[in-house]
């Protein structure tokens, strides 16, 4: 099988999957998504030399006991009252979580920023790679679910739309960047790309953004004009910051010399592969929608 048939089977597989699991219910898409971050704990893992087994225990039990207080938290303490006679409230000020987790993930965030203009830096010290394995990975995913639920509800919409930016970005800066990429973005981090690259990705990001306000996610007319901003803004987000957090994943495996994060995705790497733009745009997603909220 040639490499281009593995990589267009394995991406429609992904693809599939991930479509499925967000449009079937709440539910499945937490569960591939705590999927997910247990795969890409185990490839960061292996990048940065960390012990995969406590990596994974530790970011799972963050993952399922922030999810169960954040969206289930009646439920749980109706399931833990009942299975051991107990009388626990796992009911808690959820705003104030939200901004403890996300302030933690943006210094996070910063550091990993700093990791990657800073050229000299080219050993992680024990504690740094636990602060990545917390603000770079495991928090991120917690983000990833919680802007789905929109203002209110579970809103399958808005994590697809998200996912479409990001594959608009990165597939029209690869296009753009191939056929018309002449000046190098980061040549030391990432040789291929090219600000040119960086420019289509964007304006294709932007028009994807428009196109999404207008036809999927289908507001009422007063609000029409407000969509288009806000997720023409998403998509500038998405650009800028998915491909910072693209450079920051290449400097990880640049270090450990290593071309992928991991083989699960034939053709494509690891799930970490897929997900490095993701997973550092949805905090900034998530802040921009508090400010957001904040202000209207």
């Amino acid at each position: 099988m040639n490499e281009t048939l593995k990589r267009t089977i394995s991406g429609a597989v992904y693809i599939a999957l991930l479509l499925t699991s967000i449009l079937f219910s709440t539910e499945s898409f937490i569960i591939l998504f705590g999927a997910f971050l247990i795969i890409t704990i185990y490839e960061f893992s292996n990048i940065v030399n960390l012990n995969k087994v406590f990596s994974i225990v530790f970011g799972t039990i963050v993952y399922t006991l922030i999810t169960l207080i954040s969206h289930y938290n009646k439920q749980t303490s109706k399931f833990l009252n009942e299975s051991f006679n107990s009388n626990i409230s796992l009911e808690t000020n959820i705003k104030q979580l939200d901004l403890v987790l996300l302030a933690i993930t943006l210094v996070v965030s910063v550091k990993c920023i700093i990791f990657l203009f800073y050229d000299s830096v080219q050993k992680i010290s024990t504690s740094s790679k636990y602060l990545y394995l917390l603000g770079y990975i495991t928090l991120p995913f917690l983000f990833i679910v919680k802007i789905s639920f929109g203002t209110h509800d579970y809103n399958p919409k808005i994590i697809i739309g998200l996912f479409v930016l990001i594959w608009t970005n990165d597939t029209f800066a690869y296009l753009v960047g191939k056929s018309m990429g002449k000046h190098k973005l980061f040549e030391r981090v990432s040789p291929k790309k090219t600000i040119e690259g960086f420019l289509g990705g964007v304006v294709f990001a932007a028009l994807a953004g428009f196109l999404i306000s207008k036809f999927y996610i289908q507001p009422k007319a007063e609000f029409s004009n407000m969509s288009i901003l806000i997720w023409t803004t998403i998509a500038l987000i998405v650009s800028i910051f998915g491909t910072i957090g693209d450079l920051i994943e290449s400097k990880f495996k640049r270090i450990a010399g290593v071309k992928d994060s991991g083989s699960i995705m034939p053709g494509h790497g690891g799930i970490l592969d897929r997900l490095d733009s993701v997973i550092f745009v949805a905090p900034i997603i998530f802040l921009f929608y508090q400010i957001l909220y904040y202000v209207s």
